[in-house]
This record gives structure tokens, C-alpha cells and sequence, in this order.
């Protein structure tokens, strides 16, 4: 199944590089620009635009599913996500507000301020929903709060971004979600983060898995239990707050992934991590395909996309009778 999927990422990787909005570069150029480039226009919309940006959609999707997996794991709640409980809506409130005070539109200046967001946001949220001394949460409670702070942080950047022109223009698109015009410097500029968060993660797995079994079995196990989930909150800080600073805030990704990651992989982190690794990239190549072919003229942002293949699947779950415990 893991190989299975390998090739139709692999699939999907080719469908990003020859689809574009620009229909005059046909797959056959594409793939013969690829490997030959002559410097023309055509040449440098396929090696400085949709290999970064393929590559991109990569590292974004795969960041996106494991800090869903690792939200999902260590608050035991199959109804969290970066997005849902706020983490993206954070890292992007701060990056707006940096932009609008200072100016400064560069990735290596804002992609710090998106981990600020995120982890200030990511406290705020585990504060209110509720998370115990034993470890035990309420995945209603959770949701609800984090969807309360995404909904009031929404808001303040909306308003932020409508009331400064500069900001609305730089960042009309980002906070959309948007992979239209990512280049090699913002690849450059949140790959580090994304390999030491995923490295991070697959490093964790075996703790998250004794977790799972309740704090007080982990700790009879000898797994430090704070330090676990300092640690495995850093990672999904690292990785929500990269993507999100790559892409803006994109939502149900890191909900929609580790389902169909757990549907390949069962219960075990170790082995449900590198399937959430290919699932998510492929997810995200997807959304990002289907937003350059909708539209008529232009694109369709790959958040937007993204949230309409996201939602009706966070309602089939919120709507069982029954919401298993992972």
C-alpha cells in the first residue's frame, strides 16, 4: 500500500508540473523543458515557478498531516487540527500584524513571527480546552475552544488587512491560502524547519504510542510525560507555523490526512507517521490542481480548495453517533 501510494504521489508530482494556468505550455514542453531548459519564458515558468512550487506542496502537505497526527495523538481527539484548534489562524494573525507595523514582506522575517502565533495560540487553546493533570481532554471542548480563538483571530486579521492597504495587497492571496507565485526563496526558507519538525516527530512516535495508553502507563513505562508533550507541541509549532508562513493558514488538511493515514497504517504511530508523510502531499497536490483547472481565468487558492474537500468530511465525523478515542 506505502509503495502503492509513492506512485500516485509520484502521479500527482507530474500533474502539478504539467497543469498550469497557463495553457500554452503543453505537458510534452514541459517535461522537455524540465530536463532541457533553454531560458525562455516558457522555461522559467516550469524550473522557477512549478518545481518550486511542486516541491512546495510537498513539504507544506506533509508538515500539515503530521502536526494533525501529532494533535490528534497527544490530545486522544479525532476532531483536532492546526487548523481547527486555531494554530494556523494565530501564526498568521501575528505575521499580519509584523507586516502591517513594519513593512517587511520577506519570508525569513516573517516566518518566525509565524511560530510565535502559533505556539502563543496553541497554549491558549490546551489551556481552555480543558487538558487535566491525567492527560484527559474533552475533544468537545477542545474544539469548541480552539474554533472560538480561529473565529475571534480571523476576525482581527480580516480587519487588519481591510483597514491597512499595504498589508491587503501583500497579503490578500497568503492569507487565503494561496501557492500562486511561491519561488525558491520561500521553499529555501521553511524546508530546514519542515525536516528537523518531521524529523522531530518520527523521533517521538514510540512515546506518543505509550501515551496512547494513558499518562499514568506511559510513566510506569519510563516515558517522561511533560517532556514528551513539550516536545511533540514544539514539533506541531514548528510544522503549523513553517506551512503556514510557506502557504498561509490552510485548514482540514492536518484533519483529513491522519484518517486516511490510520486508514493505511492502524493505530500505531511509527507506522501511520510515513503514510501521513505521502498522504498529505498528495492531498495538497490535488487541492492545488483542482484550483488551477476550476476557474476560468486565473486560479482557485489551494486553502479554498482545500477547505471545501475538508469541511463535508469534518461533518461526516462530527455527526457519527460515536467519536472513537484514538
Amino acid at each position: 500500500m506505502f509503495v502503492g501510494l509513492l506512485a500516485f504521489l509520484t502521479l500527482c508530482c507530474a500533474m502539478s508540473l504539467s497543469i498550469g494556468s497557463n495553457s500554452s505550455i503543453t505537458p510534452t514542453m514541459t517535461w522537455e523543458l524540465l530536463w532541457h531548459p533553454d531560458g525562455s519564458f516558457e522555461s522559467e515558468v516550469v524550473s522557477g515557478q512549478r518545481v518550486p512550487r511542486t516541491l512546495l506542496l510537498i513539504l507544506v502537505g506533509a508538515a500539515l498531516g503530521v502536526a494533525g497526527m501529532l494533535i490528534q495523538s497527544l490530545t486522544r481527539n479525532p476532531i483536532a487540527d492546526p487548523g481547527i484548534l486555531g494554530l494556523n489562524a494565530g501564526a498568521s494573525l501575528v505575521v499580519v500584524l509584523a507586516v502591517a507595523i513594519t513593512g517587511v514582506v520577506s519570508v525569513w522575517f516573517y516566518v518566525w513571527f509565524a511560530f510565535v502565533g502559533a505556539a502563543v495560540v496553541g497554549v491558549i487553546v490546551y489551556v481552555l480546552g480543558g487538558i487535566g493533570a491525567g492527560g484527559s481532554a474533552s475533544p468537545a471542548r477542545l474544539a469548541l475552544a480552539g474554533i472560538a480563538v480561529n473565529m475571534a483571530i480571523t476576525a482581527i486579521v480580516q480587519t487588519v488587512i481591510l483597514t491597512n492597504q499595504n498589508t491587503y495587497n501583500e497579503f490578500r492571496f497568503w492569507a487565503a491560502g494561496s501557492a500562486e507565485g511561491r519561488g525558491w526563496p520561500v521553499f529555501f526558507a521553511v524546508v530546514g524547519f519542515i525536516l528537523v519538525g518531521l524529523l522531530g516527530a518520527a523521533m517521538l512516535t514510540p512515546a506518543l504510542n505509550a501515551l496512547a495508553l494513558g499518562a499514568d502507563t506511559a510513566a510506569g513505562l519510563g516515558v517522561p510525560v511533560a517532556l514528551v508533550r513539550g516536545l511533540v507541541l514544539a514539533c506541531i509549532t514548528v510544522l503549523a507555523g513553517a506551512a503556514t508562513a510557506a502557504f498561509g493558514p490552510i485548514s482540514f488538511i492536518g484533519l483529513v490526512v491522519p484518517y486516511i493515514a490510520r486508514a493505511f497504517g492502524g493505530g500505531d504511530q511509527r507506522i501511520t507517521l510515513p503514510f501521513a508523510i505521502v498522504v498529505g502531499p498528495i492531498v495538497m497536490l490535488i487541492a492545488d490542481v483542482l484550483g488551477r483547472v476550476l476557474a476560468f481565468e486565473g486560479e482557485v487558492q489551494v486553502g479554498i480548495v482545500a477547505a471545501l474537500i475538508g469541511g463535508p468530511f469534518f461533518v461526516a465525523i462530527v455527526r457519527r453517533r460515536r467519536i472513537e478515542a484514538l
